[in-house]
């Protein structure tokens, strides 16, 4: 025999509201939530956290003399060296020399990728022309053309630019062409039902299509081009980073060296930082995933 609750005898229209108070004597227990304010650590601390601790962990091994200082310069040396060379104008001087020819170079390099990628991207004549040629000039390793460059152009300034220039064309061209072959082609054929022609094609479909692939390959060419101005400044250079380095070389001065590293690294740096910021204002309509918390 089961035995009901009197709570389930209690008719419907009898039964009391949900917002009426509980009758005298009767404690009700309800469960409470707790909310708190997770202690979160900046994204700013947080990446750089791994620079720091490496810059850290090589001051403890320095300092306990597990790195010697004919292997590795300790970066209390490292920075004193940085302000000496500030100091007397060299460090500056070489800065603006190197980003003289990565700016004269990327400025090339930029304009070719950008004309060959809209040829090949907005035209299957193009395609047919442009895009082959450049998947097989890619497989060529660009560093390997220093050789031949001196030839063709000597050893003045124009080989060095002329490789930093071949370093940034091809990361830029094939992002940029993915990207306008990467535009949707119902809205492409919607848009032509609107009745735009090509130029507003072009313009208020196809480019913003293609501007989050143009942001990326603009990463991508900005830190080659530095990359390139390294090997491009060991060809008789009298100016630059990479005249002081090789003057380093030649004296086995480490500190030297590595200051000029972390310099081209810290341009790298600034510039990747500059394309974040202008891909944060450019890209404000496209809603981005951007990792669980």
């Amino acid at each position: 025999m089961t035995t009901k609750s009197p709570a389930a005898t209690v008719p419907p229209h009898e039964a009391a509201p949900l917002d009426t108070p509980p009758p005298p004597g009767r404690v009700t227990i309800r469960g409470t939530i707790r909310t708190g304010r997770r202690l979160t650590v900046p994204r700013s601390v947080r990446r750089s956290a791994g620079p720091v601790g490496l810059v850290l962990l090589w001051f403890l091994t320095s300092a306990t003399g597990l790195l010697p200082e004919s292997v590795l310069a300790s970066p209390v040396d490292v920075v004193r060296q940085a302000l000496e060379l500030t100091r007397t104008g060299e460090l500056p001087d070489a800065i603006a020399a190197s980003g003289r020819r990565a700016a004269v170079g990327f400025l090339i390099g930029a304009s070719i990728a950008l004309s060959l990628s809209l040829l090949a991207g907005l035209f299957r004549l193009g395609e047919d022309v442009i895009d082959s040629s450049m998947g097989m000039f890619r497989a060529i390793p660009w560093v390997g053309l220093i050789p031949l460059f001196i030839v063709w152009f000597g050893i003045e300034e124009t080989p060095k630019i002329a490789l930093v220039a071949l370093g940034v064309t091809y990361p830029l061209y094939f992002n940029i062409y993915g990207g306008i072959r990467s535009t949707d082609a119902q809205l492409v054929e919607a848009a032509r039902m609107m009745g735009l022609g090509r130029l507003g094609l072009i313009k208020y479909l196809i480019l913003p299509s293609a501007l989050p692939g143009a942001l990326v390959g603009l990463r991508y060419a900005l830190s080659t081009a530095w990359l390139a101005l390294v090997f491009a400044e060991q060809i008789n250079a009298d100016a630059g980073l990479g005249y002081l380095m090789s003057n380093a070389q030649q004296y086995f001065r480490t500190d030297v060296i590595v200051l000029c590293l972390v310099v081209y690294a810290l341009l790298g740096l600034a510039c990747d930082f500059a394309v974040r910021i202008l891909s944060r204002r450019l890209l404000t309509w496209r809603a981005n995933f951007e990792g669980e918390a």
